[in-house]
């Protein structure tokens, strides 16, 4: 077994709403991550899937030190980050680096690209000189595929396309040599034509340095890609987890199984079957009682669903799900209510 590079036990992030100072009422929480746990080996790269305000993005603030959790622990190395202070949580910060969605706004525009790069340097006394840091700074833009790396140093972030500032960011990332990288919908703001490019650049960096991976996005065909294992979150929870080809070929959660029925086949021929999702994403601030997906699944029992939160069981080895009918849902047992078409 690889080295736990990160575990993730039973975490949460909650978020309070403010109020008038007249009120007396209690202040509304938000509960953006809800009880999560996971665990982040070495060379491994974990793909966090779901819906706009699933909690991907916060998970990953909460895990890099971005945000302090509300409960639960998060371990580095057998540390618990949450509790670091002074030169421990310093020298945290030097093995762990974000990727962040928009390039543009995640580089300063007044700084150039060497300032950019150096910046990470100095402020963790990595190298000595000017040149040493002129060569990391170098040497970091051509592993992100920025060559030669002396045509960009003196460039500023506008003189640059979306697909060469996303590198850049990566360059920045791994100029310290980071222990693991959150990656935050880190092609989303691409074009189609150059996604590709920095999905394998990022995946030859893995296994060029066994570099640990939590790939954050809203693409389950993207997360299939980069993914050795995927967690699809819902609402704060994760609600099925396991090795990517079992969740991809064998998807056991209704809502995963919508999410992969909405993917686009590239095959005129070919008939697949469409699982729809009813309704809207139920609010943050006042959760349903029970499961979290019921008003929304085709497969809702009611007394069950609604009453009493599933909780994650293992039903094949690896392979995790968070449904109180998943069993009879196999079988066919249990049919859909809602209608379900096979589309071309």
């Amino acid at each position: 077994m690889a080295e736990v590079i990160l575990k993730v036990e039973n975490m949460k992030k909650y978020y309070e709403l403010s109020r008038g100072l007249l009120s007396f009422k209690k202040p509304d929480v938000v509960k953006a991550v809800d009880g999560i746990s996971f665990e982040l080996h070495e060379g491994e790269i974990i793909g966090l899937v779901g819906e706009t305000g699933c909690g991907k993005t916060t998970t990953g603030r909460v895990v890099v030190r971005l945000e302090m959790p509300t409960g639960g622990n998060v371990m580095f190395k057998g540390k618990d980050i949450t509790k670091l202070e002074g030169d421990e949580l310093r020298e945290f910060r030097k093995s762990v680096q974000m990727i962040f969605q928009d390039p543009y706004e995640s580089l300063n525009p007044r700084f150039t690209i060497f300032k950019t790069l150096t910046e990470p340097l100095i402020v963790n006394g990595i190298g000595e000189t000017y040149e040493e840091r002129v060569d990391l700074a170098i040497k970091a833009l051509e592993e992100a595929g920025l060559k030669p790396g002396e045509e960009y140093i003196g460039r500023y972030p506008h003189e640059l396309s979306g697909g060469q500032r996303q590198r850049v960011a990566i360059a920045r990332a791994l100029i310290i040599n980071p222990k693991f990288i959150v990656a935050d919908e880190p092609v989303s703001m691409l074009d189609v034509s150059i996604r590709s490019g920095v999905l394998n650049l990022m995946l030859d960096l893995k296994e060029k340095y066994n570099l640990p991976i939590i790939f954050i996005t809203h693409d389950i065909a993207v997360a299939r890609y980069m993914s050795d294992k995927i967690l699809v979150m819902y609402l704060g929870k994760v609600v099925e987890e396991g090795p990517t080809e079992s969740i991809i070929f064998d998807p056991l959660h209704p809502y995963t199984r919508a999410l992969l029925s909405a993917v686009p086949v590239p095959d005129p021929e070919r008939k697949h079957e469409r699982i729809p999702i009813k309704g809207d994403i139920p609010s943050p601030i006042n959760l349903p009682p029970g499961c979290r997906f019921a008003s929304r699944c085709v497969y809702f029992q009611k007394g069950v669903c609604d009453v009493k939160d599933p909780e994650l069981r293992e039903i094949k080895k690896g392979h995790f799900v968070a449904c109180h009918f998943v069993e009879k849902i196999l079988s066919g047992e249990l049919k859909p209510t809602g209608e379900v078409k096979a589309q071309a």
